[in-house]
């Protein structure tokens, strides 16, 4: 029997199909849009690639020479030296025939360790078995004056363009005379081109800024040569002196 204020059953159920329809579709709706957003984001940029590692060839090694250094000093000090300056025993020179004239070099005390910079100046030592010998200052400054003599590392830090490389076979040359003046030793050098092929003007800087121009002929690889050459070329009438470099 029917009653008034009773609630057909087949109405409540599409409302309830109503609402779990609803929720589905918020959810895909919700989705999407979560699923939109994720998209629209910019793509993660890559990581930049290693860098390319370019191997660089190490540089030539330092001439060196390890030997015995000794000094000189008040016997030779106001003298010329082979440079053509004065050799003051203050200065912080040396003589070797192991560099060119006018190169730098570091020497290295090797039982103390003390180092100083000197200029070649000078050709020597003249004793056999020695490598260098240094100022009066240089020696003091490397704690070798007492004993007089000191196994040393001698490293090249610059020379002069043009000359012998360290290690090479000495050259020696003919002088044919040193002059102030530029037009001087031109004149002589046309003088002697007459007869020899190799004759050059040399400009040179003594250790005291003189400017000074060299007649030379060579280079001789031997000494002999040299000597003949310097024998033969005193009929000029010039000053011959023979140079080593």
């Amino acid at each position: 029997m029917w009653r008034r204020n009773q609630t057909p059953e087949f109405e409540v159920q599409p409302a309830h199909d109503y609402c779990v329809l609803r929720r589905i579709v918020m959810t895909i709706a919700m989705s999407v849009a979560l699923a939109a957003c994720a998209t629209s984001q910019p793509a993660p940029v890559p990581p930049p690639p290693p860098p390319i590692v370019i191997a660089v060839p190490q540089p030539t090694p330092t001439p060196q020479v390890v030997g015995m250094a000794s000094w000189y000093g008040p016997g030779f000090h106001g003298h010329r030296n082979a440079q053509g300056g004065i050799y003051h025993q203050n200065d912080l020179t040396a003589a070797s025939v192991a560099f060119p004239l006018g190169s730098r070099v570091m020497v290295t005390n090797l039982d103390n360790g003390r180092s100083v910079e000197v200029t070649i100046t000078d050709r020597g030592p003249f004793k056999k078995g020695r490598k260098i010998d240094l100022s009066h200052k240089a020696a003091q400054m490397i704690g070798m004056l007492d004993q007089g003599t000191a196994r040393v590392r001698i490293a090249l830090i610059s020379k002069p363009p043009g000359t012998r490389d360290v290690g090479a076979p000495l050259r020696y040359w003919v002088q044919i005379g040193s002059f102030s003046q530029q037009q001087n030793a031109e004149q002589v050098r046309r003088e002697l081109a007459a007869y020899y092929d190799d004759v050059r003007v040399v400009d040179v800087l003594d250790a005291e800024r003189h400017r000074y121009y060299r007649v030379r002929m060579g280079a001789f690889a031997t000494r002999s040569a040299a000597e003949t050459r310097a024998s033969d070329s005193t009929r000029f009438g010039f000053p011959v002196v023979i140079i080593t470099e």
